[in-house]
C-alpha cells in the first residue's frame, strides 16, 4: 500500500472546498431542527451523562416515542459547536465539511489496497464531488455518517493491519479495530457493519481464497481426507475474535434500546406494512432504485417517504424488469469476484462488499426502518460504487484506442457532479427552499407539501400555507398530520369552525383500539397530538370546558404515558378552578419527566393557587436548578420573593430580575419590578431610573406611570409627579388612582381646589361608592367654605363607610363649625393612596409558537406539527392591574391610613384647643 502524498491531499481537500464552500450559508433545515434547535442535549446546563440515557434527537431511550437512534458521540460534537457558536450555523457546516475532507483523504489510503495510485485517485475525487453527499455533508445531521465512515475506515485500516509475517496474528492491530467499530457504532449504527467488511477481507484477500477453493477444504475435511490448513484455522480465530466483539456489541445495542423497535406508521415507509407480496416486491425494487441515484444523481429529493415510490402489487408490475436486471448484473459481479483469485476480482469483491454490507441495515430486507429511501445511507455504499467506476475506467483507458475518451469521460463526470453538488447545496439554504426543490422531484409525497407549508407558516404567511396543507390532504387522504396541520391553520386565521372540522377529520383517521393489543404501538406518537390540539380549541369556550377534559383523558387513555396530555390537562384543570386536580396532573407528568423544567415550573403556579407561597418556590427554584435561564420562572420567583415580605430574600429577588431583563431586555416587567424591588428597599433614585426605563420602552404601562408618580410624590417631588399622571390619564382617563392622587397634589400642593374637584368628582361618576374620592370631595366643599354641602357629603361617605372613624369625626367637626358659626382654615387633609397598584405576579402574553397560546402563567405548549418540528418559546410578561390587592399592598394601605388618622388627632387637638 502506497503512501498517500501532500499533493494529493491538497488536491482531495481543494476539491470538497469548492464543491462545499456555499454550505457554510445554509442555515438549520428539515431534521437540523430537531437534532439541534430543539435537542437539550447540546446546551451547557444537561449534564454530560445524559447524552448516553437519550436518542440522536434528545429523546429519552426509555420513552416508547424515541426513534432508538443511539449516537451520542455525534450529539456530543453538536455540543462542541454549541459551546463554540450557539446556534449559529456556519460553524455547524464548518465541521461538516471538515469530517468529509476528512474521510475523502481517508479513503484514498483504502483505495491504495485494491487500485493503482492514479485510479485510487480518481476513486477519491469522483467520492468527494459525489452529488447524493449533499444531504450528508450539507444537512448538519448527516454529521453521523461523516463521523461513522471515519472510524469505520479507521477500523478497516486498521484490521489490514493484523497479518504479520508468516501468516502470524497481530492482535494489536485487531484490538485496534474492535474499538474503533465501537466508536463508529456510537456515532451511527452502520458502523457495525465493518466487521462483515474485514471478514470478507481476511477470508478472500488476506488469505487468498476463493469460493471455490474454500468449497474444496471444507469438502475434504468433512470427509474426512485432509485437515484443516494451519493458516484457515489462524483466520477461523481471527474471525471469532471479530464476530465475538460485534456480538457483544449488538447485545449493548439492544440493551440500550430496551430491547423495542422503534415505532414507524404506513406513512413513513408503506411497503412495511403491506401484504405479501407487495412487501417484498417493492423492498427488492428499492435496491436499483438506490443504485440508479448513484449512477445518475440527476433528481435529488430531501424526503423519499410516503407515496413517492407506488408499491409494487403485481408480479406483472414493469419495475420488477429492473428488480431483475439489478439482481443479475450483481450476481455476475459476485460470480466473478469470488470465482477468480487475480487482482481485478479482489477489487471488485471489495467495491461489492462496500456498497452491499453497509446498506443492509437501511436496506428494509430484515427489518423496517423509517423511510423508503434515504440518500444520506448512501454515503459509505458510494465508496464501493466509486472503486468500482474507478477500477473500470482503469480497464478501459489502458486501451489505447478507448484512452483519450476514458479521460474525455471522466473528467465531464467529475465536473458535472462537482456543479451539480454545488447547485444542490443552495437548496439546503433554508426549508423553504429544501421542500420546494423536492416537489420538482416528487409531487406524490404528502409530507413534502406539508413541510412547505411549514416553512411558510413560519413566516406566518398562513394563507399560502394553507394551500400546501389542503395539497397535501388531497395527495394523502388518510394523513393524519396533514388534516392536523389544515386544522392548526385554520385556528392561526381565527377560522375556529373549519379548524374543528379539520381536527375532527384527523381524529376519525384514528386507527380503532383492537383488544388485546397495544394501542400506542400501532400509530406514531405525535398523532395522538390531535386529541391536545382540539382539546386547546374547544376549551376557548367556557361552556366546553368538561369536553375538553374528556379529550384529555381520552389521549391518556390511550397512552398512559403521554406526558403532553397530563400537561395539557393540568393547565385546563387550572382554568376549571380545581387546583387540586391539576396539581394532580402535573405530579403524574413529573413521574415520566422529572427533568423538564417547565413542569417544575407549572407545579409552582398551581401552589400559588392554593395559597402554598413556600411549596410554589421550592418548586421555582427546581426549575431553575434544571434551566438556570427558564424566564417565567425567574421572573415569577422573584415576586413572589418580593411579596414575602422578608426581607432577606429581596438580594436574591433582585438577582433574578436582573437575569431576566439579561434574558428579556425589551419586557418592562423586569425593569418595573425591579423598580419596585428598590421602593421597597428606600432606594428612591434606583426606583425611579427603573421605572423610567420600563417607561421608555412602554410608554402606556400604567403600572409604572403610576408608582413613579407615587415615587414623586412621597419624595416630595409633587410637582415632577403632575406631568406623569398627566400621561397616565391620557392613556387611561378612568384610573381612579391616579386621580386621587392627581387631585391631592392640585389641592394641597398647587391650591387648585377646582382643578382637585374635577378629579374627585370625575372619580364619583366612575364609582359613586367609591369612599376615597367622595371623602376628597367632602374636603373640597369645606375649602370652599361649603359647611352645609361639605356636612351632607361626609353624611353620604358615613353611610358608604359607618365604620371608618375618622369620617365621624370629621363630620362632627364640621358640625362644631356650623354650630359655631365660625371658619377657621382647612381642618382635615384629603385622604392619600398608598404605593399599591396592579397584581405583580404579571400576565403571560399570547405568543402563538405554531398554533397554540400559553394561558396566564402557564407554560403551554404549542399546536404539535405533523412531520416538522416545534419550536418551543417562552411568551413575554406584561403588567396587567388586577382589581385585587396583594398581603404586601393591604399592609401598605393599612401604614399610610394610620398614618393619616395620627394627622388628623393632631389637627382635632389644635381645633379643641381653640
Amino acid at each position: 500500500m502506497a503512501d498517500i502524498n501532500l499533493k494529493e491531499i491538497t488536491l482531495i481537500v481543494g476539491v470538497v472546498t469548492a464543491c462545499y464552500w456555499n454550505s457554510l450559508f445554509c442555515g438549520f433545515v428539515f431534521d437540523d431542527v430537531s437534532a439541534i434547535l430543539d435537542n437539550k442535549d447540546l446546551h451547557p446546563s444537561t449534564p454530560l451523562k445524559t447524552l448516553f440515557q437519550n436518542d440522536f434527537w434528545g429523546t429519552p431511550m426509555s420513552e416508547e416515542r424515541s426513534h432508538k437512534s443511539y449516537r451520542p458521540l455525534t450529539v456530543l460534537t453538536f455540543r462542541l459547536n454549541y459551546l463554540l457558536s450557539e446556534l449559529k450555523p456556519m460553524s455547524y457546516h464548518l465541521l461538516n465539511m471538515i469530517f468529509h475532507a476528512v474521510v475523502s483523504v481517508i479513503f484514498l489510503k483504502v483505495c491504495r489496497l485494491f487500485l493503482d495510485n492514479k485510479s485510487s485517485v480518481i476513486a477519491s475525487l469522483l467520492f468527494a464531488v459525489h452529488p447524493i453527499h449533499t444531504e450528508a455533508v450539507t444537512g448538519v445531521v448527516g454529521r453521523a455518517e461523516l463521523l461513522s465512515s471515519i472510524f469505520f475506515l479507521a477500523a478497516f485500516l486498521s484490521y489490514t493491519r493484523s497479518k504479520g509475517p508468516d501468516n502470524s496474528i497481530v492482535w494489536t492491530p485487531i484490538a485496534l479495530t474492535v474499538f474503533l467499530v465501537a466508536v463508529a457504532t456510537l456515532c451511527k449504527e452502520q458502523g457495525i457493519t465493518v466487521v462483515g467488511i474485514c471478514c470478507v477481507y481476511e477470508v478472500f484477500i488476506a488469505q487468498g481464497y476463493t469460493l471455490p477453493l474454500l468449497c474444496t477444504t471444507a469438502g475434504q475435511f468433512l470427509r474426512g481426507k485432509g485437515s484443516i490448513p494451519f493458516s484457515l484455522l489462524q483466520t477461523l480465530v481471527k474471525l471469532i475474535v471479530l464476530m465475538f466483539s460485534t456480538l457483544l456489541l449488538v447485545v449493548i445495542r439492544v440493551q440500550v434500546i430496551q430491547s423495542q423497535l422503534p415505532v414507524f406508521t404506513r406513512f413513513d415507509n408503506p411497503a412495511a406494512v403491506s401484504p405479501t407480496p407487495t412487501r417484498q416486491l417493492t423492498f427488492n425494487y428499492l435496491l436499483p432504485v438506490n443504485a440508479w441515484l448513484l449512477l445518475n444523481p440527476s433528481e435529488l429529493c430531501c424526503d423519499w417517504t410516503m407515496g413517492t415510490i407506488p408499491l409494487i402489487e403485481s408480479l406483472l408490475d414493469i419495475r420488477n424488469l429492473a428488480t431483475f436486471t439489478f439482481f443479475c448484473f450483481l450476481g455476475t459481479l459476485g460470480v466473478f469476484s469470488l470465482r477468480y483469485s487475480g487482482d481485478s476480482s479482489k477489487t471488485v469483491l471489495m467495491a461489492l462488499c462496500l456498497m452491499a454490507l453497509p446498506f443492509i441495515p437501511a436496506s428494509n430486507l430484515f427489518f423496517p426502518v423509517g423511510f423508503v429511501v434515504a440518500e444520506r445511507v448512501l454515503y459509505v455504499p458510494s465508496m464501493g460504487f466509486c472503486i468500482l467506476v474507478a477500477h473500470g475506467w482503469q480497464k478501459i483507458s489502458t486501451k489505447s484506442v478507448f484512452k483519450k475518451l476514458s479521460w474525455i469521460c471522466l473528467s465531464m463526470v467529475i465536473l458535472t457532479h462537482s456543479l451539480k453538488t454545488f447547485h444542490r447545496n443552495w437548496d439546503w439554504e433554508s426549508e423553504y427552499t429544501l421542500f420546494m426543490s423536492a416537489l420538482k422531484v416528487n409531487k406524490n409525497n404528502a409530507k413534502l407539501w406539508n413541510n412547505v407549508g411549514h416553512a411558510l407558516e413560519n413566516e406566518k404567511n398562513f394563507e399560502r400555507a394553507l394551500k400546501y396543507f389542503l395539497q397535501a390532504t388531497h395527495v394523502q387522504p388518510d394523513d393524519i398530520g396533514a388534516h392536523m396541520n389544515v386544522g392548526r391553520t385554520y385556528k392561526n386565521l381565527n377560522r375556529t369552525k373549519e379548524a374543528e372540522e379539520s381536527y375532527m377529520m384527523a381524529k376519525s383517521l384514528m386507527p380503532q383500539i383492537i383488544p388485546g393489543k397495544k394501542y400506542a404501538a400501532r400509530i406514531a406518537p405525535n398523532h395522538l397530538n390531535v386529541y391536545i390540539n382540539l382539546a386547546n380549541l374547544i376549551r376557548a369556550n367556557e361552556s366546553r370546558l368538561e369536553e375538553a377534559d374528556q379529550l384529555y383523558r381520552q389521549a391518556i387513555s390511550m397512552r398512559p404515558d403521554f406526558k403532553q396530555a397530563y400537561i395539557s390537562r393540568g393547565e385546563l384543570l387550572l382554568k376549571m378552578n380545581k387546583p387540586l386536580k391539576a396539581k394532580e396532573a402535573y405530579l403524574k407528568a413529573l413521574e415520566l419527566d422529572r427533568n423538564n423544567a417547565d413542569l417544575w415550573y407549572n407545579l409552582a403556579i398551581v401552589y400559588i393557587e392554593l395559597k402554598e407561597p413556600n411549596e410554589a418556590l421550592k418548586n421555582f427554584n427546581r426549575a431553575l436548578e434544571l434551566n438556570p435561564k427558564h424566564k417565567l420562572a425567574l421572573f415569577n420567583s422573584a415576586i413572589l420573593m418580593q411579596e414575602s415580605g422578608e426581607v432577606k430574600l429581596r438580594p436574591e429577588a433582585r438577582k433574578r430580575l436582573l437575569s431576566y431583563i439579561n434574558e428579556e431586555p425589551l419586557d418592562a416587567n423586569g425593569y418595573f419590578n425591579l423598580g419596585m424591588l428598590a421602593m421597597d428597599d428606600k432606594k428612591d433614585n434606583e426606583a425611579e431610573v427603573w421605572m423610567k426605563k420600563a417607561i421608555k420602552l412602554q410608554a402606556d404601562f400604567r403600572s409604572a406611570l403610576f408608582n413613579l408618580a407615587l415615587l414623586y410624590s412621597q419624595t416630595s417631588k409633587e410637582l415632577k409627579a403632575l406631568p406623569i399622571l398627566e400621561e397616565l390619564l391620557r392613556y387611561y382617563p378612568d384610573h381612579i388612582k391616579g386621580l386621587i392622587l392627581k387631585g391631592d397634589i392640585l389641592m394641597n400642593q398647587k391650591k387648585d381646589i377646582l382643578g382637585a374637584k374635577k378629579c374627585f368628582e370625575r372619580i364619583l361618576e366612575m364609582d359613586p361608592s367609591n369612599v376615597q374620592g367622595k371623602h376628597n370631595l367632602c374636603v373640597v366643599y369645606f375649602e370652599e367654605k361649603d359647611l352645609l354641602k361639605a356636612e351632607r357629603c361626609l353624611l353620604e361617605t358615613l353611610a358608604l363607610a359607618p365604620h371608618e372613624e375618622y369620617i365621624q369625626r370629621h363630620l362632627n367637626i364640621v358640625r362644631d363649625k356650623i354650630s359655631s358659626s365660625s371658619f377657621i382654615q382647612p381642618i382635615f387633609p384629603t385622604s392619600k393612596i398608598s404605593r399599591v397598584e396592579g397584581q405583580k405576579i404579571p400576565t403571560e402574553s399570547v405568543k402563538e409558537s405554531r398554533g397554540e397560546s400559553r394561558q396566564t402563567q402557564i407554560v403551554k405548549t404549542s399546536d404539535n406539527k405533523s412531520q416538522s418540528k416545534s419550536n418551543k418559546q417562552l411568551g413575554k410578561d406584561r403588567d396587567e392591574e388586577t382589581p385585587h390587592k396583594t398581603t404586601k399592598d393591604i399592609k401598605e394601605i393599612e401604614k399610610k391610613r394610620v398614618a393619616a388618622l395620627k394627622r388628623l388627632e393632631e389637627i382635632e387637638r389644635i381645633l379643641n384647643g381653640e
